[in-house]
This record gives C-alpha cells, structure tokens and sequence, in this order.
C-alpha cells in the first residue's frame, strides 16, 4: 500500500540550462524522441542549438528550420512565472518518477500547485464526459478512497468522470493534465475547480507552451501524460472509440495496469469499458481492487534517469553517415513502420549511423515516428 510520503529524485537544471532546453523543445521538428537523441549526439541542449541547422540540412530539409529564440524562451519562463507556475526537467527533483519510464516523456513540463502531489504514486482516474449518475458517483467513491490510501488521482479536468475525480480527491491530491498551456484551461466551467486543484495540495501539469489553446489532436497528446503518470488507469463509463479507450491503450502500451468497471450492453457509455474487460481488463466493482492490484507496484521506487546532458561531450567524435549510407537508410524506410533493429539488419551499417541519420531526417521533418520506438518515411505529396 501506498505510504504517502514524498519522494524527490534528481539533479536541478541551471537556469541557462532551462533556458536551452525550453529553446529546444520548441524549436520546429523537436519533440521529446527527438530531443533525447539531440542530447545523446550534441551532449547538451546548448550544442544542439547550435548544430539544428547543419542536422536538418543533411536529413534533406527544403526550407531552414525554425529555432526558438533566447528571447522567446525568457518570455514564456516569464510567463510561468507571473502565473505561479514554473518548468520541471525530466531529470529534476518534482518530476513524475512513473513518467520518466514513459517512452517518449517530456523533456520539460509546466506545472503549477503542490509539487509534492508529483513524486506520490498516482492512480488514473477516466471516462465519459457525459456520464450517468452512477457513473460519477461511482468515480468519485475509487478517488475518495484510493487518496485516503497514499495515491493522488490523475485525470483530464474534462466534464464528467474528470471533475468527479478531481473532487473527490481535493483533500488527498489530484493532478490535473491540461491539453493545452496552463493558462488555457478547458473547459471553461471547469476553471474554477483548476483554482481549487491548483491552490490545495493537487497539481496542474502540461507540456504545452503558456498561451496554447487546446485543439482536438491535443487531447491524446494529454492522454499519454494521464497513463505515463500513473501506476495504472481506472475507465468508468467509456463509448466506443472514446478518449478515455486512448488513454487506456497508451496505459497498456506503457505497461501501466488497466483497469474497466463494467456497465450495462444496454448503456452506450458502457461499450467501451466493457469491450476492455473483453481484451484483459482488470474487473473493477470497488476501491480494493484498485488498490490492491497497485499496492506492490507503488511499494517500487522508480530511480531518476542519470543527468541528461554531459556537456564535456565531444560531439564531432561520431562522424555523420555518408551519402550512400543515407541512401540506404531511407530506401529502407516506407509508409510501414517498422523498428530501428530492422534498419540496421537490413542495411548493415553501424548503429550509430542509423540513428544519426534518423535524427537528421526526423528535423528535416521526414520522418514519423510511432509508438513503441517504431518509424516510417513521411511520404511527399
């Protein structure tokens, strides 16, 4: 079971650190794969930077890529910082310790409220933003009760299960995951319970920029926070093809447990769940088997990643591939994906190559990536 005491792991960025890191991540053609492997290669944000232009040169780029300014960077850690909110590092003190697991996590998130909500083992809570009754109240006694046994409770601030669980758990600690920046919350009749979240012992987090508006392909981006921060993910009351069964299959991915309270076939909001409890779902009628089924997992510290950046790093020690060797990587690729072992079976050539040049064709914006590491060439039009 759960103890409820905080645990605080890592090493703090210096404040010029932040700021090369937050240029980066905001830099076009940078997301969090990306990123890593840029401070594998360059040895710290600050050498990326300067290396972007020669990178997504050679992957093929038709256009100079976009890098975002000292200036912009300070503007939005101002931003932050006027909203009582400050950025976290992946390898920081306060950040989620189940995240830093997630493939793909965040380099930096914005949050804003209790950080200790952060290093406590959490447990997702999600479903139907129309939901019954039932639904709710059912929602609201698995959040009351898990918080009482040491988790803070994860959801989307969404209408529905959402704002039952963050309710539920005000007094216990609630993390609430925006799609947006966190001056853009949605929706906007929820902005009231954000202040409540965010002025207690809960926490609101985003990885988007201050001044984001949410727009649809947002709300999966935050679903992968819900499931990464989380041990496991209870759905009540899901439709089909909803975005509580998103948040489900990226739990199952990130091998979090799933949890599916079961409803009635007669219930539209009830055939997404049950199809989960089809597929292996654990059967959840009550608080206990949640947290039971949690209880050895949250026992487990999650230890932080080494320091990311190692700037005495020699960059110019691994040389790019050549023009043949590129040409062997991206005839290999198509529309398919498939994974990086496959490339470098298929092609012969050094590790180190392949992954270099997948990083110049990913900031030449030529490459897509996928879930569980997996990647395809980005078809011309």
């Amino acid at each position: 079971m759960a103890d409820g005491s905080a645990r605080q792991t890592g090493i703090a960025l210096t404040d010029r650190q932040r700021i090369s890191w937050l240029r980066l991540i905001r830099s076009d053609n940078v997301g969090p794969h990306t990123f890593r492997d840029l401070i594998t290669h360059c040895g710290s944000a600050e050498n990326a930077l300067a290396m972007l232009p020669e990178l997504s040169a050679r992957g093929g780029a038709t256009r100079s890529i976009r890098i975002a300014t000292a200036s912009e960077a300070e503007r939005e850690l101002e931003a932050a910082h006027k909203h009582g909110a400050r950025f976290i590092g992946i390898g920081e003190p306060y950040y989620p310790p189940a995240l830093r697991q997630l493939d793909g996590a965040p380099p930096l998130l914005a949050v804003k409220g209790n950080l200790h909500a952060a290093t406590q083992p959490s447990v997702g809570l999600v479903g139907s933003r129309n939901a019954s009754i039932a639904g709710a109240k059912f929602a609201a006694t698995v959040a009351r009760e898990c918080g009482r046994a040491g988790y803070t409770v994860t959801s989307g601030l969404a209408r529905g299960i959402d704002t039952a669980a963050h309710r539920a758990s005000l007094d216990t600690g609630t993390i609430a995951v925006l799609a947006g920046g966190l001056d853009q919350p949605y929706p906007p009749e929820n902005i009231a319970l954000l202040d409540e979240i965010t002025d207690g012992v809960g926490l609101a987090v985003s990885e988007m920029p201050f001044g984001w508006e949410p727009r649809a392909r947002d709300f999966p981006r935050r679903n992968r926070l819900i499931a990464g921060i989380s041990l496991g993910v209870v759905v009540v009351e899901a439709a089909e093809r909803s975005g509580s069964l998103i948040t489900a299959r990226l739990a199952a991915e990130a091998g979090r447990l799933v949890f599916a309270v079961p409803g009635s076939p007669l219930d539209p909001r009830c055939h997404g769940t049950n199809g989960l409890l089809k597929q292996g779902a654990i059967v959840t009628t009550g608080s206990r088997d949640v947290i039971d089924a949690l209880a050895p997992l949250s026992e487990i510290d999650v230890p932080a990643p080494p320091v990311v950046e190692e700037p005495d790093k020699n960059a110019s020690a691994m040389l790019p591939p050549n023009d043949d060797d590129r040409m062997k990587i991206t005839s290999a690729l198509g529309p398919t994906p498939v994974e990086i072992d496959d490339i470098i079976r298929h092609t012969g050539l050094a590790p180190s190559s392949v992954y270099l040049a997948l990083l110049e064709l990913d900031l030449a914006g030529r490459l897509h990536r996928h879930a569980n590491g997996l990647v395809s060439i980005a078809m011309e039009d």
